[in-house]
């Protein structure tokens, strides 16, 4: 059984897609896996400010037209880069066991409190300037290897990388720079952060199902619920991690809380995520 999984052609999106294709050869019997390599908007517009341009979907976008044009049978994303509702037509089918969530402050050598911090994300932003008040924030762009040449060379005293993405790349360490990773006091994840999912066309979910993993889906469906209920994009400070049965939130308008979940709440997401927004203060 041939399955065609759209990717990305970043370094990173090409791991992830080689991942998720030995888990399906591994996993589903018969399976043969072939990439379709695509350059999404955001991978074009290497200048543009996501945060201003509205950055959810500008890297998935290119990778659901061709599953609606029957092109692939599936799209290979970072969690955190899909927008929380599926365009008409899609669903997410499920996820890869999750990586580490965190993110990783990254140092030049030296620096314990940097003056100039390079992230373009406000949900970053807004957190470790609670650790560095006196910081400056600069835009950055480019894969992984890009921003970590770019602070060790100077252009700015920090930046903030997910740890995910630094242990799919096998990348430990880099010459001349220190990485601390962040707890989530310091700075709750992203929406599905460390989670590869699976998006295939609605109907197709049974297919890809006994490759997906049950654990990291009761936590990033419960996520991705209050990121659809809030319509967050990459404008929005927003965050919420689950882990285990805590639920660590943060948002521009209300700081950082941390919940305590019970089995109820995975059971109906939509319906979680909408009061406790509401106890929080949210309209929704």
């Amino acid at each position: 059984m041939k399955i065609i999984l759209a990717t990305r052609k970043s370094p990173l999106a090409l791991v992830q897609a080689e991942q998720v294709a030995a888990r399906l050869t591994a996993k589903i019997p018969g399976a043969q896996c072939e990439l379709l390599k695509v350059v999404t908007t955001g991978d074009k517009q290497a200048e543009w400010s996501l945060s201003k341009q509205g950055g959810k979907g500008l890297f998935t976008a290119e990778l659901e037209q061709a599953l609606l044009r029957h092109e692939a049978d599936a799209a290979v994303h970072s969690c955190k880069d899909l927008p929380g509702e599926n365009s008409p037509g899609l669903v997410v089918a499920g996820f890869l066991p999750r990586e580490d969530t965190r993110d990783v402050l990254v140092l030049h050598e030296g620096v314990t409190s940097p003056a100039t911090i390079a992230t373009s994300s406000p949900r970053r932003q807004l957190q470790v300037k609670a650790l560095f008040p006196a910081a400056v924030f600069t835009e950055i762009r480019g894969n992984v290897d890009t921003r970590l040449k770019k602070i060790a060379a100077g252009q700015a005293d920090a930046t903030v990388l997910a740890a995910a993405g630094l242990n799919r790349l096998g990348i430990k360490g880099w010459p001349g720079l220190v990485f601390r990773p962040l707890s989530f006091a310091e700075s709750v994840p992203a929406v599905g952060q460390g989670a590869i999912a699976l998006q295939c066309r609605s109907g197709d979910e049974a297919r890809f199902a006994p490759a997906l993993d049950a654990a990291t889906a009761r936590c990033v469906t419960l996520e991705r619920a209050f990121q659809a209920q809030l319509g967050a994009g990459c404008q929005i400070a927003f965050a919420a991690h689950v882990t285990g049965d805590n639920l660590h939130f943060f948002h521009e308008k209300t700081g950082s809380h941390t919940l305590r979940l019970t089995a109820a709440d995975f059971t109906e997401p939509r319906r979680s995520a909408a009061r406790i927004l509401q106890e929080l203060g949210f309209h929704v």
